[in-house]
């Protein structure tokens, strides 16, 4: 059994959409980021970033003690090795997996999670930083687009890769881009949605959080927006 520790954001998202993937028994731990469950004394133990997802993998493949895990990335690597779905062991597969993984946590995710910043939740509208962020969301999208141009997935197969850059592409109208401009991408996210499991890992993010908003009170914002290192302390 694993532990997922989730709430609905992308991040939280790639983890459903593994999981439903391979059936993996699995029980949801909610973290409710809006009201502070991150900082928790128990839930730091094992994510000591405050940030969701977090796993605790009380069946590990080696058989020995439970395994915890935080960072989405670090999670999808972990379940790919656990279970030998969706990351190859063929090593040229597997890097090429493995780095397109890396560019959506180290690009996609973070340029899109800020033009979300500024664009909806920023109470103050900065015109030089929503066009900063909107501009580099479209750039990743055309890299998306390019590499999606002759094949199927971002690594060939269906693969980690493409679930962690699905759920980042899937609030494209908040972001400010149009699919139609991004003909390869479209046909790609359109595949990964149409996926059941895709539609099971959604389906289980309105039962976790019913009221979903993206209308933050001002105790919201300081709790998402206004950490120090004091949080961690």
């Amino acid at each position: 059994m694993i532990d997922l520790h989730y709430w609905p954001t992308p991040n939280g998202h790639k983890i459903t959409m593994y999981l439903e993937e391979t059936g993996l028994p699995y029980k949801v731990l909610p973290v409710n980021i809006g009201t502070g469950d991150q900082f928790k004394p128990d839930f730091l133990t094992i994510s000591p970033n405050n940030r969701m997802p977090a796993i605790v993998d009380h069946t590990p493949k080696d058989g020995g003690k439970p395994i915890s895990v935080f960072e989405s990335g670090a999670i999808l690597t972990y379940l790919g090795e656990k279970t030998g779905q969706f990351l190859s062991s063929d090593v040229r597969v597997k890097f090429d997996t493995l780095q397109w993984l890396f560019w959506q946590m180290g690009g996609l995710g973070p340029m899109a999670g800020q033009n979300h910043h500024f664009a909806i939740y920023a109470p103050e509208k900065l015109p030089y930083a929503i066009n900063r962020y909107v501009n580099e969301t479209n750039r990743l999208y055309g890299v998306l687009n390019k590499r999606l141009a002759d094949r199927d997935f971002l690594a060939g197969d269906y693969s980690i890769a493409d679930m962690a850059s699905y759920p980042w592409v899937v609030p494209y109208e908040r972001q400010g881009q149009k699919l139609e401009d991004f003909p390869h991408l479209k046909r790609w996210f359109e595949a990964i949605r149409a996926r059941p499991a895709t539609e099971r890992a959604y389906a289980l993010s309105k039962q976790v959080n019913p009221n979903a908003t993206t209308i933050r009170t001002e105790e919201e914002r300081k709790i998402l927006f206004g950490q120090t290192a004091a949080v961690v302390r």
